[in-house]
């Protein structure tokens, strides 16, 4: 066991064939609690680590344009256009979007995405408290 000096602002290093040996990298976050006397440090894996994939020249400069299209996506969806099918892959490949939810991102289905908040933003909705009260707005 070795010993570990604790720095003027609670830091502390970990000794490196304890880092080592639990494969952690700098920039890690690791789980901190008091335990019967002890401090138990507990490696977190907010993602699993996977290798980035390799992207071609033309991909990479695919990816920029998508990555844009999202963020306006995100920020203002009345403005923003969705990918095209190239832009989706790539993103994909990239880890950027999920593949399961790639339809959502093409300009096909944004259309529609723009088409319904419109239709919010102008009140054209209606709310309802219960599924019975649904129901009886159809009619039936």
């Amino acid at each position: 066991m070795a010993a570990v000096r604790i720095g003027p602002k609670h830091q502390v290093t970990i000794p490196k064939e304890v880092f080592e040996a639990l494969g952690l990298e700098a920039g890690d976050f690791l789980d901190a609690k008091a335990e019967a006397g002890r401090i138990i440090l507990i490696p977190k894996r907010l993602a699993a680590k996977v290798p980035a994939p390799r992207l071609s020249p033309a991909e990479q400069k695919i990816l920029i344009r998508a990555k844009a299209k999202i963020e306006r996506i995100q920020g203002d969806l009345l403005k923003a256009k969705g990918l095209t099918r190239e832009e989706v892959r790539v993103a994909a490949k990239a880890g950027l979007i999920d593949p399961d939810q790639s339809y959502w991102w093409t300009e096909e289905c944004q259309r529609g995405e723009r088409a319904a908040e419109r239709d919010v933003r102008a009140g054209r909705v209606k709310t309802f408290s219960s599924v019975e009260e649904l129901v009886s707005s159809l009619g039936r």
